[in-house]
């Protein structure tokens, strides 16, 4: 049967590389761009297609790089401009594309031939010249390409123009001392927001995408893109923490009224005439309408976003490096809602569970612990594999990595919204309670399992000093399980995590049904209703409570259309079905210890045709009977094609 055409970036494997982190090829401590490019054979062997990077840009680096001075030029510390057309030449001989962070918009990124190049565009760096200009003088012509306003005087005390709170905590707003006016910055004070409402910076944006484009890069990382336009007139946020002056903002910033507008005018001006992937990040966005305004093809807009609903299953509104409890049944709404979202109208889904603002997915949605790391990180890699979408993987993933151990001390997180949260409630506490010496552990302990930083420790390539990543001073301390845990090790063992990766992405790309979507139905102990429906892929997920048998029976079904809720309630299961063409799938997933025996006979009208094709079990059996028990954090996949009448 011949593949339907779809576009190229549909069924791309996308690698995500946090370059100061990956391998330090002149041993100064940092990852360079010399590091990638000796790996490049490593990725392609991974089944990798498309490569992202974070910024490589020149830059102060007050936020690891987003915070740009040159949005034309790499920054020493990774190598040169010669080195990226060198790791682009590279990448393409391996038939890999390549997308990088460029830094235009709030944060942009921009994709490459075997890259994907990140490109943040909502702000700069105070450093570039942009912004010197800027701020030398209120009458320069380059003043209204950033947002200056005057302060205002409360009880004879000048404070910022408005109350907004920077999403790295204390004011939006940055004074200076040259005109007496203040600035806008979202994120760090470093980091002045661009005007996008300015026709002049647009145009000055557009005209860095070609440089890049120009250089052979093939689509573009959006950071924060739906925070480039704001309320004209800022006013002052409501009061939602009476414990601070400065309030989230989020509604006079976020999916702005001029947004889309300006999204258009991209893609006439720059992303129209090219065959580029191109995906935005959309945080503080849960609305799927509003997210599908960017997406939909006929909006002509981008191909994807990342939303965030599923990375914020465990955050609670105060901040997303506190920790709140998460149930099966909230995640199974998430993957529920965005696998059938619009389909129909060609909404299109980028399917991630790790990046370089989340915390390690084997810790945080598995079980890293020594007896079950490796099971539980290969089962989440099923999970993400089977999702209709563009599939993304961070930089160690496919390795396993965990978080850094619950030991290591705050002077380990050197992440700026780690350091800046930390401060502020260790302030807070000294003040109520009168005394310098106040307790921080539970902060600590949060940090432990939700700080940024677990995902920026050096690559583990081997179990040579500081993980093979450096023959100098890591810019960060390597996890200390490096010796035991590194690519090395895994690459010749054919039940490491590493190698289920591979196979796991060669299956992936040998069947449109875990790729495309045509229909998607989730069984949450139960059943598909109708024998007689076109093949599908059925994946069940169990979570919680050992040895508790589940029937699959049709009396449970919940239909929303394409997609089927079963059990709803039920903590233990997570099951759902879809289907392409004559292809169907079935998959078991099993999300924690326990055993749980899952009644397969109603639910998919009879197991004959199917095939194993995956698991995260060495020996399994490849039979599929009525009655299944997957193990302690188990995954399998069968596919059958169509069953003739």
């Amino acid at each position: 049967m011949s593949k339907p055409p779809h576009p190229w970036w549909k069924s791309a494997i996308v690698y995500q590389i946090y370059p100061s982190s990956f391998l330090d090829a002149n041993g100064d401590g940092t990852g360079d761009l010399a590091g990638i490019i000796a790996k490049l054979d490593y990725l392609k062997d991974l089944g990798v297609d498309v490569l992202w990077l974070s910024p490589i840009y020149r830059s102060p680096l007050a936020d690891m790089g987003y915070d740009i001075s040159d949005y034309e030029d790499i920054d020493s510390r990774y190598g040169t401009l010669e080195d990226w057309d060198r790791l682009l030449e590279g990448a393409h001989a391996r038939g890999m594309k390549l997308i990088v962070n460029p830094g235009l918009f709030d944060r942009m990124d921009l994709v490459l031939t075997l890259w994907f190049l990140f490109l943040p565009i909502t702000y700069n760096d105070r450093q570039h010249a942009w912004f010197t200009a800027s701020k030398s003088s209120k009458n320069d012509p380059k003043r209204d390409w950033y947002i200056w306003r005057p302060g205002k005087v409360v009880d004879g005390e000048e404070l910022p123009p408005n109350n907004w709170k920077s999403v790295f905590q204390g004011s939006a707003w940055e004074r200076d001392s040259a005109t007496g006016e203040y600035y806008l910055h979202l994120f760090v004070s470093k980091q002045p927001d661009l005007n996008w409402d300015n026709p002049v910076v647009r145009s000055a944006v557009w005209d860095v995408m070609r440089f890049w484009v120009r250089r052979g890069c093939d689509g573009f990382r959006m950071d924060v893109i739906n925070c480039i336009s704001k309320t004209d007139d800022l006013p002052d946020a409501p009061l939602v923490d009476h414990t601070q002056y400065y309030q989230p903002a989020t509604m006079y910033y976020v999916n702005g009224p001029q947004v889309h507008k300006y999204m258009k005018q991209m893609h006439t001006e720059v992303l129209s005439p090219h065959d580029l992937i191109t995906v935005g990040e959309t945080p503080f966005t849960h609305e799927a309408s509003e997210l599908a305004a960017y997406v939909l093809p006929q909006n002509r807009e981008l191909n994807m976003v990342f939303q965030f609903e599923l990375m914020d299953i465990d955050s609670p509104s105060e901040s997303p490096l506190l920790r709140k409890p998460w149930t099966l049944k909230e995640l199974k709404a998430i993957v529920g809602r965005w696998q059938q979202f619009m389909h129909d109208d060609g909404f299109w889904n980028a399917i991630y569970i790790e990046n370089h603002d989340q915390a390690r997915s084997v810790s945080r949605f598995g079980n890293d612990s020594a007896q079950w790391r490796a099971v539980s990180a290969k089962m989440l890699a099923i999970l993400q594999i089977t999702q209709a979408g563009t599939l993304y993987v961070y930089q160690g993933q496919e390795l396993g990595l965990k978080n850094f151990p619950r030991t290591w001390g705050i002077e380990e997180y050197n992440d700026v919204a780690s350091q800046n949260y930390w401060n502020l409630i260790k302030e807070q506490r000294q003040k109520a309670q009168g005394k310098e010496d106040v307790e921080m552990s539970d902060l600590l302990n949060s940090f432990a399992q939700k700080a940024r930083d677990h995902a920026r420790t050096p690559m583990q390539w081997n179990a040579s000093p500081h993980g093979g990543f450096t023959t100098g001073t890591p810019w960060m301390r390597v996890n200390d399980d490096y010796r035991e845990w590194n690519a090395e090790q895994q690459i010749g063992d054919e039940t490491s995590v590493h190698a289920f990766w591979k196979r796991a992405l060669k299956v992936r790309k040998a069947h449109d049904t875990l790729v495309s979507r045509s229909r998607y139905v989730l069984l949450h102990a139960v059943v598909l209703t109708q024998p007689t429906l076109p093949p599908f892929i059925s994946i069940c997920i169990s979570a919680s409570t050992p040895s508790i048998p589940l029937i699959l029976t049709r009396a449970h079904a919940k239909i929303y259309g394409d997609f089927v809720m079963l059990l709803e309630t039920h903590e233990q299961v997570f099951a759902y079905t879809r289907n392409y063409g004559s292809t169907s799938a079935l998959v078991l997933l099993n999300f924690k210890e326990g055993k749980v025996e899952v009644d397969l006979g109603e639910v998919i009208g009879g197991v004959a045709g199917y095939t194993f094709i995956l698991s995260n079990y060495e020996n399994e059996a490849i039979g599929l009977e009525e009655k299944v028990t997957p193990s302690d954090y188990e995954g399998r996949v069968y596919v059958r094609e169509a069953l003739s009448n």
